[in-house]
């Protein structure tokens, strides 16, 4: 399947979609086009990727099948104003935090549109996107969704809209909790002693394997923490601080907090 594809804004994401895009043989180099106000980060693509590119959006989305939005939510009202009305028969793909189906249908005059919520593991083929369609896209053009976001990870397709601005807060800013999480184990075990790099590569394979572990065995993580947890032992000892300190709480209260963000961004601007 090789399709043409225009992507307004080239940041972290839109080239991990690139990337991803490119190396799943999707398209070539010469089907994609990029166009951003950055020439910096224009000519680095190009060069990085071959692909080709543009500071005219107008001139970037003609005579494409998927448009990708991956701009930033500021930049959206003037992507919106220079773009209404110029697709035709293209899929608009956005990965826009905040932007609602109806907000994009009406502001692009377009009904052809998905929207997607990646996240930062995409950047290696290792994330997560959910995404749901509008009634008016099509089966192939579903079928162009599902591969390029398979690209990046597991895509899940879903029916209700209200997900996605739940996905930013668990899946879409996870990355940065579990980053949090790593980071404080590591400085707390250099603290104990150990060093640094062998602080790090523990850390890192105890968190790939844990994941792992409970992805292979589809057992609750609750009933694996309890298996490694004897009563009066070390990790009981350290789970007990933990609770103490409220970590448990804590997560509950900043998923909460990121969900509530999420859904502001769709207040009197983005409705």
């Amino acid at each position: 399947m090789k399709i043409g594809i225009a992507f307004i804004g080239g940041g972290v994401m839109g080239e991990a979609m690139i990337n991803g895009i490119l190396e799943r043989k999707l398209a070539s180099p010469g089907d994609i086009t990029v166009s951003d106000v950055d020439p910096e980060r224009l000519n680095g693509l190009s060069q990085k990727y071959g692909v080709r590119v543009s500071k005219d959006n107008r001139a970037a989305v003609q005579q494409t099948d998927v448009v990708v939005l991956a701009v930033k939510p500021q930049t959206l009202d003037e992507v919106m104003a220079d773009l209404s009305g110029q697709l035709k028969q293209q899929l608009l793909l956005s990965i826009v935090a905040g932007a609602s189906l109806s907000f994009l249908c009406e502001g692009f005059s377009h009904r052809q549109v998905v929207r997607a919520m990646p996240n930062a593991a995409a950047r290696i083929g290792e994330g997560i996107t959910l995404w749901m369609a509008t009634k008016q896209v099509g089966k192939r053009q579903r079928a162009w969704a599902c591969s390029i976001l398979a690209a990046l990870g597991k895509e899940i397709c879903i029916e209700e809209e209200k997900f996605i601005d739940m996905a930013t807060a668990v899946s879409g800013s996870g990355p940065a909790y579990i980053l949090l999480v790593i980071e404080a184990i590591i400085d707390a075990a250099v603290h104990i002693g150990l060093p640094r790099t062998l602080a790090e590569e523990m850390t890192l394979q105890t968190v790939l394997g844990t994941a792992r572990l409970v992805k292979v065995t589809g057992k609750h993580p609750a009933e694996l923490r309890n298996a490694v947890t004897s009563p009066g032992g070390t990790t009981a000892e350290a789970l007990l601080q933990l609770e103490r300190g409220g970590l448990r709480a804590l997560f509950g209260q900043a998923i909460v907090a990121a969900h509530e963000k999420a859904k502001s961004l769709q207040g009197p601007r983005l409705k």
